[in-house]
């Protein structure tokens, strides 16, 4: 293969290494993304890491994903479901250890981010091929760090999930060699920012930058460069796009995508007015990917996966009535490397079912929030799970008062870091005091009595 404009022999080979299927044209829009004159610092180096055979099967699970009919109820559950438990109990150390698969899955014990956290290899199945996994770490809003086991074809196939998702509002994704598909927004003083390639449309740019001025020569490069490479689909999150909102961007997506946290319908409407474009909130978890989409005609969040069997639990995880509230509980997915049996997601909502297929109402999930430091400038919720990141602290949550005053709340077991955390925090906020936190399910992370603090 020739080597691309202006990428030097050594890019080259490391790119190879993140995208094994490279091709010359998509090592030049890897170039392209990376030498425009506007374009920002990219500090970090990510790929599909996927191999030719991988590409052609995640083109088959797309078509099968997107004509896939997800009609089952409470009362008639997805014919799929009995064998995926009873595999599920034969493959998985964990479910293994707990004896013969019961006849119902409502006898199946459920399991909460917390049991993974404790031990999440012993719920990895035992044929996974270990030499193509990789992992992540999540803190989440429960405060159990957890290392998700995962695998490039497991990461490929969220792409299937969002268009399907996008088809609901009428939008097909059509860029493919030589333009940019998707633009990841970020808005964190410390971000992970990359350029890839999508081989599934045709090696389309990817790019996950952050739109935090000190990743940037000059602040206006951040429309300038939006504009410049006009991404058919930016996904971001309600912090990051409310950054968007600021900067004088000409170009039109064909769809912004908000994951990661609650998008309220103020904000939807405001992105909506001001790009020209559905705006989809997406409910989404690292443990199980994307899960349902926000649709009004609906009612609600429609579920997106059609091997995501979801249960409404109540505290004693009993099944409530239908059409109460309780805590989503979800079984299946398609992580093979994490496959799930009733695992407690800490989000709620009820289940409607109708002509939309299964429906989540009401869903009461993870909010974005910022705080107002003692500069009085704001910073996201995730620049303080940064600060804290050296620490081993399993459960903490962060209150700020009308004052700006911060209380730190800290597991019993992580007193003894308190001093650490505060010294850590202060770099943002003056006025810091600890209490010990009671809950060890989870909780509410990040709140504040700030008006201002809701993006």
């Amino acid at each position: 293969m020739q080597q691309a404009d202006n990428l030097p022999a050594g890019a080259l080979k490391s790119d190879l290494d993140y995208c094994p299927t490279l091709s010359q044209a998509g090592a030049r829009m890897l170039a392209q993304l990376r030498s425009h004159p506007c374009a920002p610092v990219y500090r970090n180096r990510s790929g599909n890491k996927l191999l030719a055979d991988e590409v052609a099967a995640l083109r088959d699970d797309e078509c099968e994903v997107a004509q896939a009919i997800i009609d089952w109820t409470n009362a008639a559950p997805p014919a799929w479901l009995p064998g995926f438990v009873a595999d599920t109990f034969a493959r998985v150390p964990y479910w293994r250890a707990c004896g013969s698969p019961p006849a119902r899955l409502q006898d199946v014990a459920p399991v909460s981010r917390a049991d993974l956290s404790h031990d999440v290899a012993s719920f990895v199945p035992d044929d996974v091929d270990l030499a193509r996994m990789i992992h992540f770490h999540t803190t989440g809003t429960t405060g159990h760090p957890l290392m998700i086991p995962s695998h490039p074809v497991v990461a490929g196939r969220y792409l299937a999930f969002h268009k399907r998702a996008l088809q609901r509002f009428g939008v097909t994704l059509r860029h493919g060699t030589g333009q940019v598909g998707v633009m990841l927004l970020g808005h964190q003083q410390r971000c992970f920012t990359y350029v890839s390639v999508t081989p599934t449309m045709g090696e389309s740019g990817l790019a996950k930058i952050n739109l935090h001025v000190d990743d940037w020569r000059d602040p206006d490069d951040r429309a300038r460069y939006l504009d410049a490479m006009a991404p058919e689909l930016i996904a971001g999150d309600p912090i990051s796009f409310a950054e968007l909102l600021t900067l004088p961007m000409t170009h039109r997506p064909a769809a912004l995508m908000s994951v990661s946290m609650m998008l309220l319908p103020g904000m939807r409407a405001r992105l909506e007015q001001r790009f020209g474009c559905p705006v989809l909130d997406i409910y989404s978890l690292n443990e199980v990917g994307p899960v349902a989409v926000y649709d009004e005609a609906a009612g609600g969040h429609v579920l997106l996966q059609h091997r995501l069997y979801v249960e409404i639990l109540d505290v004693h995880g009993q099944p409530v009535a239908p059409g109460q509230r309780g805590e989503i509980v979800v079984t299946g997915g398609f992580n093979f490397c994490l496959p799930l049996l009733r695992y407690r997601t800490g989000d709620h909502a009820s289940l409607a079912f109708g002509p939309h297929g299964p429906v989540l109402v009401g869903l009461a999930g993870r909010s974005p929030l910022r705080y107002r430091t003692s500069a009085g400038k704001w910073i996201n919720n995730i620049d303080i799970t940064h600060a804290l990141k050296p620490l081993a602290i399993a459960l903490f949550g962060v209150h700020q008062f009308a004052d700006g005053s911060i209380t730190l709340r800290l597991s019993p077991g992580a007193m003894p870091l308190a001093g650490q955390a505060c010294a850590l925090l202060a770099l943002f906020f003056d006025a810091i005091t600890v209490e010990a936190l009671q809950a060890q399910d989870k909780i509410i992370q990040y709140t504040s009595d700030l008006q201002e603090a809701a993006a």
